[in-house]
């Protein structure tokens, strides 16, 4: 096994050689790093290689789902408190910051990070200094920053949801994570892993993957990227009765959505345009039919779907498809 497979970074194409190339040389260095790149390509993978390649290795890496930070408690998870600082303070917390000391602190979905959040960000990361909620000490800390995002942070600067002062100092280092689609073969050879991951999981007999499968899995163009290759090939391992894995339910439903992109005259569009516009329209069905299924709830539409609720959330509200919420999260 060697190191990339342990870190699940796995594919042997030319473009992904490039990016572990990249995180390479990011290991090699100490300074902040900004990882892009579209939902489900690996950027904590990738946050994580570059942490255990590094010096920082023996000390820990705290990631940070900043979408899933509640503002009003954002700094006391970050910066710790002081017992008694609040209500629920019955202890004192070192916060994330200070249980990654000497290591790395990743923060994932850094563009969900209200003004607020980020004016607190910025103040740490002029010289790495803080308080806890309700201390008077200032602490000090030997970290490294690192932070993944989906969106296009320059756009929210200009647009003023976003600093520009923070993106100046985020930004630093950078690198690019890449879709599935332009990784040639990787698809197919990272299928074949996880099919051999689930049969070790599940104790159950080896299964492979047949030549209509694997032609299926390089046509397809993987909107949710790795991770949604993961989750088709672990529903067709458990469910289906063969030795070998066809994906024809899920190469008809490819069929249906190319027979429906071909009625709209995309070849008046540029590449780029054409993609995109296949892309946004399997997205905005995609929601429509599991928000149907979950009957518009949110949360349960998120986890048919088997991502983040805040996730689902973001790519709803940016299609401008509703749902509603449960009772326990109205208050209810």
């Amino acid at each position: 096994m060697n190191e990339w497979t342990h870190f699940n970074l796995i594919g042997s194409s030319h473009a992904f050689a490039k990016v572990k190339e990249q995180i390479n040389k990011l290991s090699r260095v100490d300074a902040t790093v900004m990882i892009t790149g579209e939902s489900g390509t690996g950027k904590e993978l990738a946050a994580r290689a570059v942490h255990y390649l590094s010096k920082r290795s023996a000390y820990p890496f705290a990631p940070v789902n900043c979408a899933a930070l509640a503002e009003s408690l954002l700094e006391s998870e970050l910066f710790g408190h002081e017992r008694g600082a609040f209500t629920d303070a019955r202890m004192a917390s070192d916060g994330l910051v200070g249980e990654a000391d000497g290591g790395t602190l990743f923060l994932d979905e850094v563009d969900t990070l209200s003004p607020k959040a980020q004016a607190a960000l910025l103040r740490f990361l002029q010289d790495r200094t803080y308080r806890r909620i309700g201390g008077g000490k200032l602490r000090q800390v030997d970290l490294r920053i690192i932070v993944a995002c989906n969106g296009d942070l320059q756009a929210l600067v200009r647009t003023r949801q976003f600093r520009q002062d923070l993106l100046f100092r985020l930004n630093v280092l950078s690198l690019q994570m890449i879709p599935l689609r332009e990784r040639g073969m990787d698809a197919v050879e990272l299928a074949r892993v996880f099919v051999d991951r689930f049969g070790r999981q599940y104790g159950l007999p080896n299964k492979s993957i047949s030549l209509v499968g694997e032609k299926f899995i390089r046509k397809y163009s993987w909107p949710g990227n790795v991770r949604e290759l993961e989750n088709l090939v672990h529903r067709e391992f458990l469910m289906s009765e063969e030795s070998q894995m066809h994906f024809a339910e899920a190469g008809a439903r490819m069929d249906w959505i190319g027979q429906e992109s071909s009625d709209s005259n995309l070849s008046e569009l540029s590449f780029r345009e054409a993609k995109q516009k296949a892309i946004s329209e399997f997205e905005q069905r995609y929601l429509r039919e599991v928000l149907a299924r979950a009957g518009g709830n949110l949360s349960a539409a998120a986890r048919i779907a088997d991502t983040d609720r805040s996730a689902f959330g973001k790519l709803a509200r940016k299609h401008g498809v509703r749902g509603i919420l449960s009772l326990s999260e109205i208050g209810g």
